[in-house]
This record gives structure tokens, C-alpha cells and sequence, in this order.
């Protein structure tokens, strides 16, 4: 699969045509192997790219990614199609009656919709391998997670299926399978893209976003959907980027160090301003996720978990019960925490970019739930979802980037502290030319 610069080149120069873009797509998703494919509207995508090619024959385009297929994770209603969210409970989800407006918003665009991709059962946990369907599986080894719980849209673009799809990161749903299947993925500000649409999982933090094989392809579709300016590489004024320390942000596999190593070295060689950067509270600041991203899963679920508790998987099920009988305070604490030490944090970091890494650990085999490692026995949802929640709950943008590393993939994440969305693409951008 072509980068998406250079498909939407061959689109719009007509060295390729809508239909044959989808044909490929098509056989693509037909012969998958790592389970990302929940749902293909094969009729509705064939009949979209033959009005697209027709329209490129008379020399006319439809937006900036007239002809592109994209897939869409499955807790993002898509016209025609049901919303099952990985679950059981919504085997008879009927079909959607209208798009979410992200998926209005690539359909504006020109983008041809072409299906449902795999989601960790309603988008509740960083793993990607606990679904009705079975585990995703990493393109790079099949018998390895995914990462979650964008779970899907990451590995369709890993495995080459596509060259962009939409997920959504809770505390971590875009980032940490980006960084364990090795592409991009870029999680805004809340309400950049819309929200609505989308199953929720916690209100107070729920994001949509985008994967696509790097950062130039995320830069592209960003500007398609949001109408801002893509500018090529290079930053409007100098960036200040921090590489995050303390024993937080350590990873219990030595490769991801090395990967963060290697691209604050080579952002020092591109003469930016690189020094340590120190993140006090980090550690009470992430302690608040869990309590309030469960209490507000538990609110959503509480009708089916006391009457079809059964029919969730055992994971899902395990992580919902604890907080059925939580007190309000402990949640209001805990939302009252979360603001306090975000903001105090904020104003304590003295650089426009964080730089840390996505995950503490590479792709783990599925269905395991803790690893031995240098530094003892870890459990596997933690150290995929720790050192992403706190950009969550700070309400930062990020840029996942993936580092050429030896074996399995490994990424880093850039932060806008005080950058925005395109600064933090333009520097990913430059990285990743320097890295290539």
C-alpha cells in the first residue's frame, strides 16, 4: 500500500482510478490474517468508487482524498453498517442509520468508507486480543497483540490493507497499537475531530483519531478532514523539546530507551533544543485514569452488566465489576485530583514538546497478562497504558511515531505542550526524514 501522499498523487494524476484502488483494497481485507476486518460495505464502496472514477474522467475531484478507502474501528457508526463494539451484547445491533460525522467528514472529503475494523470489547482496554471475534493479531507476528484498542485500524495499515483509518484513544486506543504495530497515529485535542457517533467509553476523555503508515499521511488527512493548512517540514519558530525522566517514563524493554535515545539525538543533530525534562506528580496525576475511566465505563454499562453480565467477555467483566459499588465522592475526588495535577503539571513543564516513549514494552504474545522482564514481573496493561493516560488527562495533543529498531516495532510519542497539532506533525515529519 502506497503512503497516502503518494495514492492520493496517483488518484488525482490518474495513473490510478478509485475502482482499482478499491479492488486492491478489497483483496487485501479479503485475505487478512491478523483479524482487523469486522465488516466491509463492499456494495456501497463499489458503487462510491465508480461515481469517483467517473468524476476523475471528467477531470473533476471530489476533496483531498477523492478515492481514498479508509476503514473505520467498530464503536464509529457508519451509515448501512451495525456497531458491535466487540461485543456480544450487540449481535443484533441493527445497521446504522447515519454516518458519525468523522465519517461525514472523509466521506466530504472524497474518501470511499469501505468497512468495520476490530475493537478491544468497547474499546476497554490497551491489548486489542479481548473481543467476540477472537484477538486482532500483529502483522509482524501473528501470534502477538496488536496493542488497543484501536486494535484494527492499526493493523489494516501495518499489514498494508489501507492506507488510513479512523480510531479512537481513550488513554492510549490510537498510541499504543500505532507504536506496537509500527505506523503513526496522531490523537488531538478533544473535540478536533468530532465525538459524536462514537460508542463511549469515558466521556471525560474520549478522542478520535487517525493511524496511516507515518506522519506525512497523517498531515495529509488532517488537512482534508480539518480543513487546516499543510505545510511542508520545518517549525514556524524554535521548539523546546524535553525528554521525559524519572522512572516513570523508563520502559521495561531496553529497545524502546534506545528508540527514544535515537530520536532525541537526531532532533539535537537537526539543531533543535533537546535537555531532560522532569514530570513531578506524573505517577498520582495517572493514578486518577482508572477511577474515573471505569466509573464512567461502569455508568454506561450499568443497565446490561446487572441483567446480561454473561454475555461481556471475562476480561470486560472483571474490569467493570470493581466499580459497582464505588462511591460518588471517590470519582468527584478523584475528577478534582485530575485537574489539579494536570494543571499544576502543565505549568510546570518547560518545553514546547515532551518526548517519552508510547509503551513500556514491544508486542506480548496474546492472551498473556503479565511478562518477566529485566525489571520483574509486569503486567501487560499497565505498561501499555501508563505512560499514554497522562496526555489523556491533560487533554494534550500527540504524535505517535514509530523508530526503526531491530525486530519487533517500537515508537516514541511526541507531546504538544505548548505546540499544536501542526508543529508536533512537522517535527515528526522531519524525523522521520532524517531517520529514513
Amino acid at each position: 500500500m502506497l503512503p497516502l501522499p503518494d495514492l492520493v498523487r496517483a488518484l488525482d494524476s490518474g495513473e490510478l482510478s478509485p475502482t482499482d484502488h478499491l479492488d486492491d483494497v478489497l483483496a487485501r481485507l479479503d485475505a487478512d490474517r491478523t483479524g482487523s476486518v469486522i465488516g466491509l460495505d463492499r456494495a456501497g464502496a463499489r458503487a462510491r468508487a465508480a461515481g469517483l472514477t467517473a468524476l476523475a474522467r471528467r477531470g473533476e475531484r471530489a476533496g483531498p482524498l477523492h478515492g481514498v478507502a479508509v476503514g473505520v474501528k467498530d464503536v464509529v457508526d457508519v451509515a448501512g453498517l451495525p456497531t458491535r463494539c466487540g461485543s456480544r451484547l450487540l449481535d443484533d445491533a441493527p445497521p446504522a442509520r447515519t454516518d458519525a460525522p468523522v465519517v461525514a467528514m472523509l466521506r466530504a472529503a472524497g474518501a470511499v468508507v469501505v468497512g468495520k475494523l476490530h475493537t478491544h470489547e468497547f474499546a476497554y482496554g490497551p491489548v486489542g486480543d479481548v473481543a467476540a471475534t477472537g484477538p486482532a493479531r500483529n502483522p509482524h507476528d501473528l501470534t502477538r497483540v496488536t496493542g488497543g484498542s484501536s486494535s484494527g485500524p492499526a493493523a489494516a495499515v501495518a499489514a498494508g490493507h489501507l492506507p488510513l483509518t479512523v480510531g479512537t484513544d481513550t488513554g492510549a486506543s490510537v498510541r499504543t497499537p500505532a507504536a506496537l504495530c509500527g505506523v503513526a497515529g496522531w490523537k488531538p485535542r478533544r473535540g478536533v475531530l468530532p465525538g459524536a457517533g462514537v460508542f463511549p467509553l469515558a466521556d471525560s476523555f474520549d478522542t478520535v483519531g487517525l493511524l496511516a503508515a507515518d506522519a506525512a499521511s497523517l498531515t495529509l488527512a488532517r488537512s482534508a478532514l480539518t480543513g487546516a493548512a499543510a505545510s511542508g517540514p520545518g517549525r514556524g519558530r524554535p521548539l523546546r523539546v524535553g525528554v521525559a525522566t524519572g522512572p516513570w517514563w523508563r520502559p521495561h524493554d531496553p529497545v524502546i530507551a534506545d528508540a527514544v535515545r535515537v530520536v532525541a539525538d537526531t532532533l539535537t543533530g537537526l539543531g533543535v533544543q533537546v535537555s531532560e525534562q522532569d514530570t513531578p506528580g506524573v505517577d498520582e496525576l495517572a493514578a486518577t485514569y482508572p477511577v474515573i475511566t471505569g466509573a464512567e465505563a461502569y455508568a454506561t454499562h450499568r443497565q446490561w452488566f446487572t441483567t446480561r453480565r454473561d454475555e461481556y467477555q471475562p476480561a470486560t467483566a472483571e474490569r467493570l465489576a470493581p466499580h459497582a459499588d464505588v462511591p460518588a465522592h471517590v470519582y468527584v475526588d478523584a475528577q478534582r485530583t485530575r485537574r489539579r495535577l494536570a494543571t499544576a503539571l502543565r505549568g510546570h513543564l518547560g518545553c514546547d514538546v515532551l518526548l517519552c516513549p508510547t509503551t513500556r514494552l514491544r508486542a506480548v504474545p496474546i492472551g498473556v497478562d503479565q511478562v518477566s522482564t529485566p525489571d520483574g514481573d509486569v503486567a501487560v496493561r499497565q505498561a501499555l497504558l501508563e505512560t499514554t493516560s497522562p496526555f489523556n488527562l491533560m487533554d494534550l495533543p500527540v504524535v505517535a511515531l514509530p523508530v526503526p529498531v531491530p525486530g519487533l516495532p517500537a515508537g516514541v510519542q511526541l507531546v504538544g505542550v505548548t505546540a499544536g497539532d501542526e508543529a508536533l506533525l512537522g517535527l515528526a515529519r522531519e524525523i522521520e526524514q532524517a531517520l529514513r
